[in-house]
């Protein structure tokens, strides 16, 4: 793929990146009372970049779209559970699919579980950790839930733009 077009997909990953993560700030929580519950639609994206062009390129749009977030809606805390869940996540999804042996669906999923343990282990540094993870659980069964749809989508979108080459 040409330099300019990568570029320029890159931007576009980006973009989409920031506005699935807008358009889901602007949702109401799924759970009266639970925190950290999201969709995580913006992962759909990172793993396009992914398997697309690889993790560098995956990392930089993932932590573009941490640092619009928190620029534009976000608060410090909020940029630092995102920072921890964005960095573990993308580590991890990095390491399984250069294993071969996980789909866009495994390796999101996986990504999925893994953020929210980053969001919780900052969590708990912030407050009293013994309550932090009694909620881990729940967190990792959803992150693990949402990773598998966002991963069937992004296999979707993978399939469609590969077939196009």
């Amino acid at each position: 793929m040409p330099k300019t077009r990568k570029i320029a997909v890159l931007g576009l990953l980006t973009a989409l990146c920031f506005a699935l993560s807008y358009a889901e700030f602007l949702l109401p929580a799924p759970a009266a009372g639970l925190p950290g519950i999201k969709l995580g639609l913006a992962n759909i994206c990172v793993l396009a970049a992914l398997y697309l062009f690889g993790f560098w390129e995956a990392a930089a749009v993932n932590l573009a779209r941490i640092v619009l977030s928190w620029l534009i809606f976000g608060s410090f805390s909020g940029f630092l559970y995102s920072l921890a869940g964005g960095i573990l996540s993308i580590l991890t999804m990095g390491l399984l699919k250069k294993s071969g042996k996980f789909s866009p669906i495994g390796v999101s999923a996986a990504g999925g579980s893994v953020h929210n343990l980053g969001q919780l282990a900052v969590a708990g540094l912030m407050t009293d950790a013994s309550v932090i993870w009694y909620y881990g659980p729940v967190l990792l069964v959803v992150g693990c839930l949402s990773g598998i749809l966002n991963g069937a989508i992004a296999a979707v979108i993978l399939k469609r733009v590969k077939g196009k080459e």
